[in-house]
């Protein structure tokens, strides 16, 4: 079968509920954390899969002049990123349906990676290679990541984290290391699941190493909030406030969870990570707009919705919940605004939308906009928001 007929079929399947427990035999709810029966967050989040899944050999929803080729590549962030938020909800979901796409994915792409040999962005697929390879339990599909990454140890960068030098063509010279806060996501945790299901601590330390150089240089440690770059480090808005990127935080905030996900109970660091990580709950949960969304620039008002850096939000919240680093009780009316704000933007037939488009900045966001990367982003809050409902039933299984 090929890829495309299976990313149909599967889209079909989970538009109709296939495979799906809680779908088929819904459970009367009591009242959960976040307002919703697991069965309603399943819902919608399948609806949101299958959409993006019936989408993914014709990319005309994404007007050319804004990123049209960079989606389409099979291999760069854009897609990582739904797929990301696919396996993590395939596995929330149990269903195989969806694990399959990912997996005929990158059995399409052979595993492999696009040209760049060092950029947090092309390593951001290597996180859904990880993950199939644990799950079939096949080493092999691991070879290619392991040379790429070997590579990089073999040689690391010591390259300036400064983002303004760069070729007369081509990316900043700074991007041979993480210099950007969206590369919290991209890469780090990429990393360190490889060191986890490989057991070379090689591949951690060295994604340690980086964070915290990355961390040093972009955290301001008094609004606990990242730059995206260093160009923003001086930069004011018109009404002279810092300029802290909305979905450049979620990137970052996203990012810790999942690196946290995986990091050794006993890592030298985990106390650091997990401190970081609640300064920064703390702070995003504060700069929620009255409708659930968090504004695209964080310390200005809110115009529009915005679901890409929202989810990312959502998802970590609701993780530091489900995990045990932030209580229930400040946090659960954050997620329960979130995630109806998320639900409410999609459409009746499954797409996302306000979306903010390609970019490295706060900027405009309309109700048609729409991106992999915020599908992926919706499911991730989707797979933590069920199991705080689940909880709250009664049915938890963590």
């Amino acid at each position: 079968m090929s890829l495309k007929t299976l990313l149909k079929a599967a889209a079909t399947a989970v538009a109709l509920g296939v495979a799906a427990p809680a779908l088929a035999a819904p459970r009367a709810a009591a009242p959960a954390v976040v307002g919703v029966p697991v069965a309603s967050v399943d819902t919608v989040g399948r609806q949101v899969a299958a959409w993006q899944l019936r989408h993914m050999d014709k990319f005309d929803y994404v007007p050319v002049n804004q990123f049209r080729r960079d989606t389409a590549a099979p291999r760069n962030w854009i897609q990582a990123a739904f797929y990301i938020g696919l396996y993590t909800f395939a596995d929330a979901v149990q269903d195989p349906y969806l694990a399959s796409a990912v997996i005929q994915h990158g059995e399409a792409e052979g595993w492999g990676f696009d040209g760049r040999p060092r950029h947090a962005d092309a390593d951001a697929i290597g996180a859904a290679w990880v993950w199939a390879a644990a799950r079939t339990r096949d080493p092999a599909k691991l070879t290619p990541i392991r040379a790429r990454f070997d590579a990089v140890l073999a040689n690391p960068s010591t390259v300036s984290l400064d983002f303004e030098p760069k070729p007369e063509k081509g990316d900043p010279y700074c991007q041979a290391r993480w210099c950007w806060s969206d590369a919290i996501f991209m890469a780090p945790p990429t990393w360190v699941a490889l060191s986890k299901v490989s057991g070379d601590k090689r591949y951690l330390e060295h994604a340690d190493r980086e964070f915290w150089a990355t961390t040093d240089y972009l955290y301001d440690k008094t609004d606990h909030l990242y730059f995206r770059d260093s160009r923003f480090i001086r930069q004011r808005s018109d009404a002279g406030q810092k300029i802290f990127w909305g979905r450049g935080n979620g990137w970052a905030f996203a990012g810790i969870a999942r690196i946290l996900q995986d990091l050794p109970a006993n890592h030298p660091s985990r106390k650091k990570y997990e401190a970081i990580f609640k300064q920064m709950a703390e702070r995003i949960a504060a700069l929620q707009g009255e409708s659930g969304y968090w504004p695209v620039s964080l310390l200005e008002p809110q115009k529009t919705p915005e679901t890409s850096g929202t989810g990312f939000f959502v998802y970590g919240l609701a993780w530091g919940v489900n995990h045990g680093l932030l209580p229930r009780a400040r946090y659960g009316r954050v997620i329960d605004k979130g995630w109806k704000a998320l639900a409410a933007a999609v459409e009746p037939d499954g797409r996302l939308g306000w979306v903010q488009r390609v970019g490295a900045a706060p900027d405009q966001v309309g109700r048609d906009d729409t991106q992999l990367y915020g599908v992926g982003a919706f499911l991730l809050a989707a797979s933590e928001v069920r199991a705080l409902a689940q909880a709250s039933q009664g049915l938890a299984t963590r």
